[in-house]
């Protein structure tokens, strides 16, 4: 048995660290001792400051005490007698949530290579879940892709776009202290302007509307903004997930313009059976990073000891401006 330590939300607005007991792993598991686990700035604000409405998804997500976290770098410390794809002392990535360690099925973990760096390595979760929202949009060579928002699923989402080969790749975020680090993703144009400012918007797609807009913001106000700006016949992708999904709004350009409107989510690849535990989505995110086509550098803006687990949320929260990837180092744990 193994004494860990993980970030707990014991209820609405608290945040504190609470041991707890791992259990030896099973024989298709493994025990993985946490270096690294990024947060999920979006959804777990939702979740700790019940930003959402009544009748959502969101009421049976966020029951408390909760425990949140889905992006985890570690290494293993033992292995099931049944497992021979991953060995102790391999560093992988798992969907594990902000803890010392975890007992996983080994299926859920994916080797990170020699090349990539371990902090780094904690973008795979973000960037399969902006994977899917590019799957949905299914864009490819030449396409013209205009992402909302630049926080960590919109970085993402800039740098698929880049590396499918957009023409035009550009993202609009008020923050400007973002729009540098998009630039560095491959971005084509990065701009701060409200998106009633259409001239500006198209003149960052290139005097064109663009074929395809990613809404990844979870602002409600987002979809009613975009549907004009979108080219006719394009597609529009819902990857944000909003607390007030009742307050967004269609206009007739969904009809006068025969626009598609598509949503995306990070199950979508756990719909094929048998599952292969992402790996295949993993080991090319590490291939485009090591490759150099995955620019992750700037990303991490600050990184928090488990036990200073309150500030970082306090942080993220009053301080958008200065905060983007915020992730807890667990190696003195």
């Amino acid at each position: 048995m193994t004494t860990a330590r993980r970030v707990v939300f014991p209820a609405p607005g608290q945040v504190t660290l609470e041991k707890i007991d791992v259990p030896e792993p099973g024989p298709a598991q493994v025990l993985l001792r946490t270096r690294y686990s990024l947060i999920s700035s979006g959804t777990e604000r939702t979740v700790l400051y019940g930003r959402y409405d009544a009748g959502t998804h969101w009421e049976s997500y966020a029951r408390f005490p909760n425990h949140p976290g889905y992006s985890a770098v570690g290494e293993i410390v033992a292995v099931g007698d049944e497992v021979t794809d991953v060995a102790v002392g391999d560093v992988v990535v798992a969907r594990v949530g902000h803890a010392s360690h975890h007992v996983v099925d080994a299926l859920g973990c994916t080797r990170v290579p020699s090349e990539v760096d371990r902090l780094q390595a904690a973008w795979f979760a973000f960037a399969k879940i902006a994977l899917m929202g590019a799957r949905t949009a299914g864009y490819g060579l030449g396409a013209r892709v205009l992402t909302i928002g630049a926080g960590p699923i919109g970085q993402m989402t800039v740098r698929w776009a880049n590396a499918a080969g957009a023409r035009v790749n550009a993202v609009v975020d008020p923050v400007r202290a973002r729009l540098p680090i998009a630039l560095r993703g491959g971005a084509t144009a990065a701009i701060s302007v409200e998106l009633s400012d259409r001239d500006a918007i198209l003149g960052a797609c290139g005097g064109q509307q663009p074929d395809y807009v990613i809404d990844t913001t979870g602002n409600a106000s987002v979809l009613a903004a975009v549907l004009p700006i979108v080219a006719f016949r394009g597609r529009v992708v819902i990857l944000g997930n909003t607390g007030s999904p009742a307050q967004q709004h269609l206009t007739d350009d969904v009809i006068t313009r025969c626009l598609t409107i598509a949503g995306a989510h990070d199950v979508l690849s756990m719909l094929q059976q048998p599952w292969d535990g992402d790996r295949p989505i993993h080991e090319l995110f590490f291939h485009l990073v090591a490759t150099g086509r995955f620019d992750l550098d700037g990303l991490i803006t600050a990184l928090f000891t488990p036990e200073d687990a309150e500030a970082a949320y306090r942080a993220l929260d009053e301080h958008p401006d200065q905060h983007l990837g915020v992730g807890f180092d667990w190696n003195r744990s």
